[in-house]
């Protein structure tokens, strides 16, 4: 019997993990220490950065709020994910609405906590995060445009926060993150062609359902595009050492993203370049440590 419950007790664990994409938030955690590291605080000794204890606050505050997110955007989207993601869905459902919905206010909580170590400032950003982050799942994620728009905003935000605290306003960040949010904006476009169905059942108004496939891969071409243009400034104009590479790599993967696209027209092949995307993204988290090899020796050594 004891077996059994510590089963039962290991999989309602690995339910929520799986709720509130646990590893989404540990490759976040991670973009924002390198970001912290090696873009925004260059300039200081790396010890001092990862000991910095109002970073750490920050980051935790940002992870509780990305972990509640996950879990109302669950609550509110159970039917459609239902249709969309059978087999997680059915994994996520061995945790009840009740549980989710108590563990969700505990880390909007436990996020106003975290912030209250950093300043007042903070308690207020993160307030108002939590409650954008609510408003989006219930009601604006519906909404033509804004959905998708406001779904990119609150992805970046946590990248925000610590360029904030950091006030480094060089010109190479902006370009970083407008490829970064270029990116994401594709991938929310792209998540919208992939989960068309069950956003028909329940009414949401996407750019796919409201003016079709073609009109929508039309989008993407375009921001594709778009994003070629700071790869391009960040290879030519901007030292980025060895991220150079990560840089071509991107650009060919955007080019594949391209060709992929015009031929697709069902839900794997929307999930490939779900994935193309969400590859570009992922490793250019891990590229940081690409931009000058030397100092990350001498930072760790």
């Amino acid at each position: 019997m004891a077996s059994t419950a510590n089963k039962r007790l290991l999989l309602k664990i690995f339910s929520l993990f799986s709720v509130v994409r646990g590893y989404n938030i540990l490759v976040v955690v991670f973009a924002q220490y390198l970001t912290s590291a090696f873009i925004l605080a260059h300039d200081k000794p790396l010890r001092e950065v990862l000991f910095d204890p109002n970073l750490f606050f920050l980051i935790l505050a940002s992870s509780s709020v990305i972990a509640s997110g996950y879990i109302i955007n669950n609550f509110y989207d159970s039917e459609k994910d239902l249709i969309n993601r059978p087999n997680k869905t059915m994994l996520d459902r061995i945790v009840s609405q009740r549980t989710k919905l108590s563990v969700y206010f505990i880390l909007n909580f436990a996020a106003i906590f975290f912030a209250s170590y950093v300043s007042f400032k903070a308690v207020v950003f993160f307030s108002i995060y939590i409650f954008v982050i609510w408003l989006y799942s219930h009601r604006l994620k519906k909404i033509l445009f804004l959905g998708n728009l406001v779904a990119s905003i609150l992805t970046i935000t946590p990248f925000f926060v610590i360029f904030i605290y950091y006030k480094n306003f060089e010109t190479v960040i902006f370009i970083h993150a407008t490829f970064l949010y270029l990116m994401i904006v594709m991938r929310e476009l792209v998540k919208d062609l992939e989960n068309m169905q069950g956003d028909l059942v329940q009414n949401y108004h996407t750019i796919p359902l409201v003016y079709g496939e073609k009109w929508s891969k039309f989008c993407l071409g375009v921001c594709t595009l778009l994003a070629i243009i700071p790869i391009y400034l960040l290879i030519t104009r901007f030292e980025t050492g060895y991220m150079d590479y990560y840089f071509y790599t991107s650009f060919f993967l955007l080019i594949v993203f391209l060709l992929m696209l015009y031929f697709s027209k069902v839900k794997w092949q929307y999930l490939l370049l779900h994935n193309i995307l969400k590859l570009i993204i992922v490793a250019g988290v891990f590229s940081i440590l690409l931009i000058d090899i030397d100092e990350v020796l001498s930072k760790v050594f």
